[in-house]
């Protein structure tokens, strides 16, 4: 997928404020501090259209990055991070739940995890409540670049241990540093989004 042009992410913070163009739409989501700054700049091939905040769990709004004119990639807030109040929380669980139960745009979901740790609670409870409402999976583990070649077997492993793929669901390995997985991301995102063109 060539990716020829992105617009500076239009920001929202409720339903109203939503694209209204119909266009696919890629949902991302993650513990805070994952790297879903770092993968949206990956997939886009742009250096700094996300902002990467040393201050984790920054990202307070729905953010959607329109990608070619033909779709959305959609950054949520991250969940997980223990200095965020409990009144965030309810907000940021309203937030996500009025998105997934009403956006018929939604594609996919592209959950982001760290390769180098198990799979938290936050973490197995977020991917249960994407699969209530039923929505399509992709597992992204990042920073895989950080562990040697030799030994992600065992990672993999302790992943798939901990988190119970759903049949359809797949784990892709993704590093934004050495380009690991992004041509995969980027092909699942082209065949949704173009299926029903020829090209």
């Amino acid at each position: 997928m060539k990716i020829n042009e992105v617009e500076e992410p239009l920001i929202t913070v409720r339903r109203s404020q939503y694209p209204t163009d119909n266009k696919p739409e890629f949902l991302l989501i993650g513990r805070s501090n994952v790297g879903k700054s770092s993968f949206i700049n990956s997939i886009v091939e742009r250096r700094n259209i996300a902002r990467i905040s040393s201050k984790p769990g920054k990202t307070q709004t729905i953010n959607f990055y329109f990608v070619n004119k033909d779709f959305y990639l959609v950054d949520v807030p991250g969940y997980g991070y223990t200095s965020t109040g409990k009144q965030d929380q309810k907000k940021f669980g309203m937030m996500i739940e009025e998105y997934l139960s009403e956006r018929k745009e939604l594609k996919e979901v592209f959950m982001l995890i760290d390769f180098r740790h198990k799979p938290t609670e936050d973490d197995l409870l977020m991917y249960n409540f994407l699969k209530f409402h039923e929505v399509k999976v992709t597992l992204v583990a990042t920073k895989v670049d950080k562990i040697g070649s030799s030994q992600r077997k065992k990672y993999v492993k302790q992943i798939t241990d901990n988190l119970d793929l759903a049949l359809g669901d797949e784990l892709v390995l993704f590093s934004s540093k050495t380009k690991l997985g992004k041509k995969e991301i980027q092909a699942k995102i082209e065949s949704e989004v173009y299926k029903d063109n020829t090209l």
